[in-house]
């Protein structure tokens, strides 16, 4: 069985496989950096600013105290900005417009309120940030002309376009952040999906050992009870090939579940063309019989050998089990581009529906999905028709030269 590519749990997933980690450049930097870097921020430029121009100013206590008050509230009101990025956008908006009305006309710009725009408008609160900016712009240049402050043209559209390139920053995070939220919903449905499709893989593994290895061993241990008194050796040979398949099947699952634990390489060699005639002597039977035709002139491709192995051991398991049959022959040749395998029995083949419609007794329930299963895996089909024999004709179909 080959190994899967990565086998450790999900949250130590191999860098750069379709389901592992999202890479750098979709990581969130961390919640409290991008809570805190704009507060501390504005405060390192706004507060250290407020006192420089009210001693320099010669202001008093009263104006002075409001100046850095309004250069510390701006900031602050920015914590409230993750759960409520609307009213935050505008109050700092109004802290602005105070600071710009009411202090000396000196110093940096209010800073807070552009991390407040582009906070809101990352979050989604694009109308808050709009009218709260568009409302404070409007009142500041109408409250200038009362109060008789005048603001230079240029001054004016500089500020304009600053104002503008916030929402623009804004927007451009928000883009980021959708497409990165949906870059790692992307990957956890393919994670998801790998996952899935790995526990159908070795389910499959699991059906095809076990269930092989206990229909023979009913088989033979049958065989045993029936001739033990009659012809002790021949019940000895059935104890004997009950001892061979008990063996080979416990190597088996121990290599699958060591797949599993470890993600070890299987310890058996996997099952090849070369082991079918071994495991046609294993289900025969005084009752049974089972013959391989091998008109094959070149060796196929490892996994096109390994998937051939399991469908004929899943085949010659459903009719020892369910067909009643006394004769199987398995057909193996080389078509075009295909293995070509071919499994007929003298068994119970097709029955008929009360609508009328065929149903293979042989395969109910997981037989004929694991083979269609194995044979999809690599590009092949298997198909179910009448046998010449009188029963049931599997013929599975896979590339000669298929990829593991």
């Amino acid at each position: 069985m080959p190994a899967p590519a990565w086998s450790g749990p999900p949250d130590r997933a191999m860098p750069g496989a379709p389901w592992g980690p999202p890479p750098d450049r979709y990581r969130r930097p961390p919640a409290a950096f991008v809570l805190l870097a704009p507060v501390v921020i504005s405060l390192l430029v706004q507060v250290p600013a407020a006192i420089g121009i009210a001693v320099w100013t010669h202001a008093g206590w009263a104006a002075g105290s409001l100046h850095v008050a309004l250069a510390v509230a701006g900031p602050l009101a920015l914590l409230a900005s993750r759960r409520f990025p609307g009213p935050t956008v505008a109050v700092v908006a109004a802290l602005a417009l105070a600071d710009l009305l009411v202090t000396p006309d000196a110093g940096p710009p209010y800073v807070a309120v552009a991390f407040a725009i582009v906070l809101a408008v990352a979050r989604g609160a694009v109308v808050w940030a709009a009218v709260a900016t568009v409302a404070a712009w409007i009142a500041a240049i109408w409250l200038g002309a009362v109060l008789g402050l005048s603001w230079h043209p240029f001054r004016i559209a500089t500020t304009t376009l600053a104002l503008a390139a916030c929402f623009g920053i804004g927007w451009f995070v928000r883009v980021r952040r959708t497409r990165a939220a949906a870059y790692r919903e992307q990957a956890l449905r393919r994670r998801r999906s790998a996952e899935a499709r790995e526990r159908v893989r070795i389910a499959r593994e699991l059906h095809d050992v076990i269930g092989h290895a206990l229909s023979q061993i009913n088989v033979q241990a049958s065989v045993g009870l029936h001739l033990m008194d009659r012809d002790p050796e021949q019940a000895r040979t059935a104890l004997s090939s009950i001892k061979e398949t008990s063996k080979t099947a416990l190597d088996e699952v121990r290599s699958v579940l060591g797949v599993i634990r470890d993600g070890d390489a299987p310890l058996a060699p996997q099952a090849e063309i070369a082991e079918l005639p071994r495991l046609l002597r294993g289900v025969e039977s005084p009752d049974f019989s089972a013959e391989l035709i091998d008109r094959l002139d070149d060796v196929p491709g490892r996994a096109a050998q390994f998937a051939a192995y399991r469908i004929v051991q899943e085949a010659l398991t459903n009719v020892v089990r369910h067909a009643g049959a006394t004769r199987a022959v398995v057909e193996l040749e080389h078509v075009g581009d295909d293995l070509v395998v071919t499994i007929d029995d003298d068994g119970a083949g097709f029955t008929e529906r009360s609508g009328g419609d065929a149903v293979d007794e042989e395969y109910t329930g997981t037989g004929i999905l694991g083979m269609r299963e194995r044979a999809t895996l690599l590009g092949g089909t298997v198909d179910l028709e009448s046998s010449e024999l009188g029963g049931l004709r599997v013929i599975a179909r896979l590339p000669w030269r298929a990829a593991a």
